[in-house]
């Protein structure tokens, strides 16, 4: 009789566990886990080589990791956070959103880069400091890429790209139309309800009407409207205060206790 061949055995548990750990592993890699933990630490640590060659990571969350790091180092260029502000990844672009709020650079805007070769390396006295930064008019470019998100698909990365204009006013023109279009006009309330704060931190006077217009809204919307009045005055204004003060949301009751006393 031939010898009949022997069949591999099933695996162990052990061997399984195994398995287990190598795809756990892999888990963690394609997710970009020790990457973006490396963006992070280079952003505490001063090491800008690392986070600007990060920048292009097939991961999103690592892209804006290593984004966030750069300008927490006062290291973030101009073209890379317009860069960033077109990413595919919706979360990226609201990442930069946020890091367009807080961007500063070393240089006018009119400054040519012949004169200044360093002039798309912005740079702050203290990068590390939580003060606000004064309200410095961003660059056109730049502007134009912030403005462009306010008509981005996605309802999350149009919210932050309205908080941030409410964070680096002047407006330009252009943003400042599509946020008061937006404040009464856009589907998603935290939408309307970003933008008509940011109408608030804007102060200009021709928000007014929408302003008054979104206190009838949705309470979360009322609420901030009922703040976007502070730089505001006149008839129209105490009367609006006047309703808010009777409304049936405490906290917009209370808003406008707060402003009217």
């Amino acid at each position: 009789m031939g010898q009949c061949s022997v069949s591999s055995s099933p695996s162990t548990p052990a061997d399984d566990h195994s398995h287990d750990q190598g795809a756990d592993q892999g888990a963690v890699e394609s997710d970009g886990g020790v990457d973006r933990r490396r963006a992070a630490i280079a952003g505490h640590t001063g090491d800008v080589d690392t986070a600007r060659s990060l920048l292009d990571h097939a991961v999103p969350k690592v892209r804006g990791t290593a984004l966030g790091a750069l300008n927490r180092l006062g290291a973030l260029r101009e073209s890379e956070l317009r860069d960033a502000l077109a990413d595919t990844d919706a979360g990226v672009r609201r990442r930069a959103c946020e890091e367009t709020a807080r961007w500063s650079q070393p240089f006018p805007p009119s400054t040519e880069p012949s004169e200044h070769p360093l002039s798309d390396e912005p740079l702050s006295e203290d990068p590390l400091s939580d003060e606000p930064l004064p309200s410095i008019a961003l660059p056109g470019a730049l502007a134009e890429a912030l403005t462009d998100r306010l008509l981005d698909d996605d309802d999350t990365v149009v919210e932050i790209a309205a908080w941030a204009w409410g964070e680096r006013p002047p407006a330009i023109e252009r943003a400042f139309e599509l946020i008061l279009t937006i404040t009464t006009e856009h589907s998603d309330a935290l939408c309307r309800e970003a933008a008509v704060a940011a109408l608030g931190a804007i102060g200009d006077i021709r928000a007014l009407p929408t302003i008054l217009r979104a206190t009838t809204d949705k309470a979360t919307v009322r609420r901030r409207a009922i703040i976007a009045l502070a730089p505001f005055d006149g008839p129209e204004v105490d009367e609006a205060l006047e309703r808010a003060r009777s409304d049936r949301d405490w906290q917009v009751r209370q808003a406008a206790e707060d402003l009217s006393s």
